[in-house]
């Protein structure tokens, strides 16, 4: 049997036998119900040394609080049962999770969080007023926590703008406030749902914004004094040039926020009160969107199907930036793939690695750029090839030669309407006669915000809604808001959808050379529903609002 923790203190040199005999006297005068260390913590020694002779009995390695994690690794842990055991888990490695410990002798609570989540736990000694009062934050309002983060960064960055030299940005880059400042601001944002985080610097205070189902909210408004500090921060994280202010530089960051894993493409650009930054996340560890969960009805997504089937040809997909078009060409790819089907995909960034498919990242600084990409591409005997945009006539023209030689092509553009697209690649430079005998079929789509399902609520609307829109009935849902929406009375998004089929009547009309609005009319008295069409359909099922409705489908015609 190793020494007891009092001959450990001695050993030490931390305690004298006095010590050690008044304690004892303590610990059997009531009834041995407390821990020797822990009586001769409070009389004779720092919790420092305790900690010290404890990781000597146990074997255990003692770390620093700068290790614990701005977010718990697993959601079901309750606070009364961490603080009670005085344990902090800090992260999984692999099959192994490290936690911080207190107090070694707890041996039941560990043997709790194995059988819980099945790993191999790895203990750590840390302080246990410092894991007392991480756990304390970690479980406090998240308002609470960013204000106490942002006062004691504040007290140390009164002087930032005296100084902008390359080493003292790096070196505040390292400061451990605003390291835990920029993860809680990234760490909030993944919680938050959110698609992009903005810092924009002002006359007077830092700005942060995230992007949450497509619109801007207000989160943070920090002193001014705190910018250099957190765009050197991010740009070290993104692996960018912290001396470079004057010109725009892109960057990536990978890493777990918010309890997951996330790629992070990074954009800074310089304004005329610093630099401004973009931060468009990715989750890595969202689950894969099939096409029913995408928001088609049973009709359009039968049409839809019929067409990604098809053996050759050019499908486009067109939409504003945002409008889910990546997540729909994902989905077409993955409900086509099949062992005798060869499928290449190009793309800036590939935002999603997909399961047996090749993908290929553009590289403009070394030439491997869409169209250049596409021309190596076709050397490859592909069946089936995804660009991630067409965004030139050469582009283009790669892409149709590729579908006339018995390729199935997908790409985006970006245009109000399915219509629009088909004179859009004409007015780029290509041919009509290429355009109608390659396009197989065009797909508009928009996003639009769910209404909240904890919230959600019937009212009455007025006769003459129920006649523009042809409603069935005069009562609609909205969403109250709640604290799962944030108050907005929204929570997640769906796709609505223009899906025009190029068929003989459509290829006539462009060999014609004509005008969008009659390639409109001829779509829709062929069948075609338009995306207000689709969007007010989902307003009738309870599943958004004529106000998103109408915010997504202003342009069109």
């Amino acid at each position: 049997m190793g020494k007891r923790i009092g001959e450990i203190l001695l050993d030490l040199g931390y305690i004298c036998e006095e010590d050690l005999h008044r304690a004892l006297g303590v610990q059997e005068k009531e009834g041995s119900k407390r821990r020797l260390g822990e009586i001769i913590e409070e009389t004779a020694i720092k919790e420092e040394e305790l900690l010290e002779a404890l990781a000597l009995q146990f074997n255990i390695p003692v770390v620093d609080r700068e290790d614990f994690p701005t977010e718990l690794p697993f959601e079901r842990l309750s606070h009364e049962f961490l603080r009670e055991n005085v344990i902090l888990p800090l992260k999984v490695t692999d099959s192994t999770l490290l936690v911080a410990m207190g107090d070694p002798t707890k041996t039941d609570a560990i043997d709790a969080l194995e059988a819980t989540f099945g790993y191999e736990i790895k203990p750590v000694l840390v302080k246990r007023t410092s894991i007392i009062g991480h756990l304390e934050i970690l479980f406090a309002s998240r308002e609470a926590v960013m204000k106490r983060v942002i006062e004691d960064v504040e007290e140390d960055v009164q002087v930032l703008e005296v100084s902008e030299e390359v080493d003292h940005l790096k070196g505040l880059a390292q400061e451990k406030g605003i390291i835990q400042l920029v993860n809680l601001i990234i760490d909030n944002a993944v919680k938050d749902r959110a698609s992009d985080i903005h810092i924009e610097p002002g006359e007077d205070s830092l700005r942060v914004r995230y992007r949450i189902d497509g619109i801007l909210y207000k989160k943070e408004l920090l002193p001014l004094g705190m910018r250099p500090a957190i765009a050197s921060r991010i740009k070290l994280l993104a692996s960018m040039n912290i001396a470079e202010r004057r010109l725009p530089q892109d960057g990536r960051i990978k890493g777990n926020f918010g309890a997951k894993e996330v790629d992070i493409r990074v954009s800074t650009i310089p304004t005329v009160h610093g630099e401004s930054l973009v931060m468009r996340i990715l989750d890595r560890d969202s689950s894969f969107i099939g096409l029913e969960q995408l928001g088609f009805d049973s009709h359009l997504l039968q049409r839809y199907n019929e067409l990604i089937h098809t053996p050759f040809g050019m499908i486009l997909i067109t939409g504003p930036t945002g409008s889910g078009k990546s997540t729909t060409l994902y989905a077409s790819l993955d409900r086509i793939n099949s062992p005798d089907k060869k499928i290449i995909t190009i793309e800036e960034p590939v935002e999603y690695i997909m399961r047996e498919i090749n993908q290929i990242n553009v590289k403009p600084k070394i030439g491997l750029t869409f169209a250049n990409g596409l021309r190596h591409i076709v050397r490859q005997d592909p069946d089936v090839i995804m660009v991630g945009e067409i965004r030139d006539l050469e582009t283009a023209g790669i892409a149709i030669h590729s579908a006339l030689t018995g390729h199935l092509i997908f790409s985006t553009l970006h245009t109000n309407n399915a219509s629009a697209t088909i004179t859009r690649l004409i007015d780029m430079g290509v041919e009509n006669y290429l355009v109608s005998s390659t396009l197989i079929g065009v797909m508009a789509q928009r996003l639009v915000r769910r209404i909240c399902p904890e919230c959600k609520t019937q009212y009455h609307v007025i006769e003459d809604m129920v006649r523009e829109f042809q409603l069935q009935a005069d009562t609609l849902w909205k969403g109250q808001g709640c604290e799962h929406c944030s108050g907005t009375g929204y929570r997640g998004r769906i796709a609505i959808f223009e899906l025009l089929e190029v068929n003989d009547d459509i290829r006539e009309l462009i060999m014609e050379k004509t005008t969008v609005r009659e390639l409109r009319d001829k779509a829709i008295g062929l069948g075609m529903r338009t995306l207000r069409d689709n969007g007010i359909e989902k307003v009738r099922e309870g599943v958004t609002t004529i106000d998103e409705v109408l915010r997504v489908t202003q342009l069109e015609l």
